[in-house]
Formats: structure tokens, C-alpha cells, sequence
């Protein structure tokens, strides 16, 4: 394991040790917590996102009516 230092805000860092507290964890579990969550959320060698492209479309067939009826079967209750 690593050991590291790290600046926190006054308010997140209460916040943090209220949380360990009342969990029955140490601070620095609660801290490895948020990590883990932010990596399963943001996983590593993502594309930047002005990388992205609209993904091609699909063949889904002929549609079932003409499209001069697309509005009014839309509106249809």
C-alpha cells in the first residue's frame, strides 16, 4: 500500500470523518471508497470526448406505413 498526503476541504473532510464514524470505518477506508467508485465510474484510456462520433446506424427494414402517415399515426391516441 501507498501512503500519501493529500489536501481536502474543511467541509468534506468533517464530512468524510462523520461518515467513518458512524459506519465504523477508518477514515482512510471511507477515502479508498471514493476512489474505487470514481474508477468504476470513469474507467482509465477513455477517449477524450471530442473523440466521439455518432455510431452508424442500423438496417431495420422498410417501415410499416408511408411516411405521409408517420404525423397523423404519431398524434393517434
Amino acid at each position: 500500500m501507498v501512503k500519501t498526503q493529500i489536501q481536502i476541504p474543511d467541509h468534506l473532510f468533517k464530512e468524510a470523518k462523520q461518515l467513518a464514524a458512524e459506519s465504523e470505518m477508518s477514515f482512510a477506508h471511507i477515502v479508498r471508497l471514493g476512489l474505487e467508485m470514481v474508477l468504476k465510474s470513469r474507467p482509465l484510456g477513455r477517449k477524450p470526448a471530442n473523440a466521439w462520433q455518432v455510431p452508424k446506424g442500423k438496417a431495420m427494414g422498410l417501415p410499416l406505413i408511408p411516411e405521409e402517415q408517420w404525423t397523423e399515426t404519431a398524434h393517434e391516441d
